[in-house]
């Protein structure tokens, strides 16, 4: 049996997710070592779209599996970048999570509920584009920090609710602290929400097959589909794109919706295929996406802000 050390950001959700795969491969009978490294979006108090989001918190991570210091990486999928970077490949996507998004209000206010011109904290474009089209008359404003930095800061005033994933506040057993999972026909999530990457070094065939063991294959070809979306659209993870793929009875859908940041304007697709060519099924949605305008609304949203 072999020797795995296993790379993730030492946030609790990243301890948490890196422990849980740690498990898995302990119960099949490897050695784990667990090596936390600091990433780009960690050492930064800035708004990701100031940072530059895309890959500040895998690269480091992903820096140190080819320079051989750590054998596997657990990404949160939805911060890994799309863009496959040579001599690593993703080995494995276990089972998907819940999708969905949760509100945390204060004084446990439903969303339609919350009064004119209350805030909502929020560090995601796609997230705050759907907030403003489901309720325009709500302040969104952007909010940095771990769940637990987040939850305080609402709680302390400086907020009246926050959006955060239902994934991680159920890894974190903080649900209780869940007012209201919003509906994801006004809320769908980002690409790979819910779900883990496990990354490891392409030539590295002895860890690739411990890793293929928490392989869930339904969930990998959704997000093969997503992700590949994504990457057809150069949309990158500061782009106001959301979406999800589903696996049910041997077929795959996608939905996807594309947003103006002050959602003004939103455009989305539906496909529906083979679970076993998940590319083809989201070849589909990105011709529906191009053809109603959608390159054009992202390549305006993600342009540098002008001082």
């Amino acid at each position: 049996m072999a020797h795995i050390r296993i790379g993730t950001r030492g946030s609790k959700l990243a301890l948490w997710q890196a422990e849980w795969v740690a498990g898995q491969l302990t119960a099949l009978g490897h050695a784990i070592e667990l090596v936390q490294i600091q990433t780009e979006g960690d050492r930064s108090s800035q708004s990701l779209r100031v940072v530059g989001g895309q890959g500040v918190f895998t690269k480091a991570i992903q820096h140190a599996l080819l320079d051989e210091r750590v054998d596997v990486a657990v990404h949160s999928l939805k911060d890994l970048p799309t863009e496959p970077i040579p001599g690593l490949v993703l080995a494995a996507v276990p089972e998907r999570e819940s999708t969905a998004d949760a509100l945390l209000s204060r004084g446990g206010l439903g969303f339609e509920e919350l009064p004119v011109g209350a805030q909502i904290g929020t560090g995601s474009l796609r997230r705050a584009a759907q907030l403003r089209a489901w309720r325009p008359d709500l302040v969104i404003a952007d909010i940095r920090g771990n769940v637990d930095t987040r939850i305080r800061k609402m709680q302390s005033g400086q907020f009246d609710a926050i959006v955060l994933a239902h994934a991680g506040l159920k890894r974190l057993q903080l649900e209780a602290c869940i007012t209201q999972l919003l509906p994801s026909d006004r809320i769908l999530p980002a690409i790979g929400q819910g779900a883990l990457g496990i990354e490891c070094r392409k030539d590295d065939a002895e860890t690739r097959s411990a890793i293929a063991a928490l392989d869930h294959p339904p969930t990998h070809s959704a997000v093969r589909a997503e992700r590949y979306v994504l990457r057809k659209l150069m949309a990158g993870c500061l782009a106001p794109i959301a979406g999800v793929g589903q696996v049910s009875d041997g077929r795959l859908r996608v939905t996807v919706r594309v947003l103006a940041p002050d959602g003004s304007r939103c455009v989305e697709a539906a496909a529906e295929g083979a679970w076993s060519d998940p590319e083809e099924v989201a070849e589909q949605a990105v011709d529906q996406l191009r053809a109603a305008g959608a390159e054009e609304m992202i390549r305006v949203a993600t342009q540098p802000r002008r001082p």
